[in-house]
């Protein structure tokens, strides 16, 4: 079911912040980090303060509840010598799912990366995410298999 007359998607303000810094909670819990609402909102509040982040949150029709968010960090590309996104968070509470809230809120993304003269969107998932590949492919993103990831833990 596509509603879509029932949210609309804005650009995440410190106004905003009673209704992101909940869902970024629940989105950490999701990935079974310990419950902290000060330090979501604190976090959040300090990305956008220092435009460190874009953030794009899905609210209900009202604007008194909110639906999902999706949180994109800026980096470079070198050899393009051009801006990239990396697309590093992506959440719809689990009553607001199969609507097409993640699917709206990836588009926004994309349409914010080609405004902002972006060469490309980047993201990641756990590989067992299946929906979540479904969803990310049936936009046009395509699995890397040219390059491998690494991390360095600190």
């Amino acid at each position: 079911m596509n509603d879509s007359h029932s949210y609309h998607i804005v650009r995440a303000e410190q106004e905003h912040m009673h209704l992101l810094a909940p869902l970024f909670d629940a989105y950490r819990v999701f990935y079974e980090r310990p419950s902290d609402l000060n330090g979501a909102g604190h976090y959040l509040s300090e990305r956008l303060s220092n435009l460190e982040s874009v953030i794009f949150l899905a609210l209900t029709e009202d604007g008194q509840q909110g639906l999902g968010f999706t949180q994109l960090y800026p980096s470079f590309t070198s050899l393009r010598m051009r801006r990239l996104w990396i697309l590093y968070d992506l959440f719809v509470t689990p009553q607001s799912r199969r609507r097409g809230i993640g699917r709206a809120l990836m588009e926004r993304a994309r349409e914010f990366a080609v405004e902002t003269g972006a060469t490309r969107l980047e993201l990641s998932t756990a590989m067992d995410n299946r929906p979540a590949q479904a969803l990310y492919e049936s936009l046009g993103y395509v699995k890397d298999d040219a390059f491998y990831f690494y991390e360095l833990s600190l």
